[in-house]
């Protein structure tokens, strides 16, 4: 008896962990798009991923970045927004990804950033609230658009994703990314449908202010 209780309790908190990723997999599945023949918008939302010791972007940031910029240079996007953490003053995750995509020809002046994106529910809630974005593309690897995608679309921000591997990454790595993934995706769902949080806030910083007024 305790034993099937052990396994029925075990079942559980699998299916309670893996059934958010199931559930954004399976919304996501529609909006996943090549670089190529992904439809035009005005903005790509690129999210942060981790600096270097000496400030620059991780790999993982490094191919968003690299990903947004051949959007921008194939005519798919006009703006890219450049979300991020930059809660410390010797760590600013827009800063690294703008002056990176400027090196890869991305104009400064089409380049916006969010320097209060620390979560993935921040950077859509703010996207929409602050930078006023009616649609957009997201950038990022394939195991976190999904979760992106679903927040983003569940708060009033529709959008597609365009998957950012442009390498082979280390096996750990990427078993890491999913369980963390894993735990991420059920609190995006309870922070989504159930408990709401307000991010950090401002006035309105359109990125396109002619269109908003």
């Amino acid at each position: 008896m305790l034993i099937r209780l052990g396994f029925i309790l075990i079942l559980l908190g699998v299916v309670t962990l893996w059934l958010p990723r199931l559930v954004t997999a399976r919304y996501a599945w529609s909006r996943l798009f090549g670089v190529e023949d992904v439809p035009v918008e005005r903005v790509a939302i690129v999210f942060g991923a981790g600096l270097r010791w000496d400030g620059t972007p991780s790999p993982v940031l490094r191919d968003r970045v690299a990903t947004a910029a051949q959007l921008y240079s194939s005519g798919k996007v006009r703006k890219l927004l450049m979300s991020g953490d930059n809660r410390f003053l010797d760590y600013n995750e827009p800063g690294a990804m703008r002056d990176f995509a400027i090196q890869l020809g991305v104009p400064a002046g089409d380049i916006v950033l969010d320097f209060a994106g620390r979560r993935t529910y921040d950077t859509c809630f703010r996207a929409r609230d602050i930078f006023q974005v009616k649609s957009a593309i997201l950038v990022t690897q394939s195991f976190h658009l999904p979760r992106a995608i679903y927040v983003c679309n569940i708060l009033g921000v529709p959008a597609v994703g365009v998957p950012a591997d442009q390498r082979s990454y280390r096996r750990p790595a990427r078993l890491f990314w999913n369980l963390r993934e894993t735990l991420a995706t059920l609190i995006a769902l309870w922070e989504v449908h159930v408990s709401k949080p307000l991010p950090v806030l401002g006035d309105p910083e359109p990125i396109f202010p002619l269109e908003a007024s």
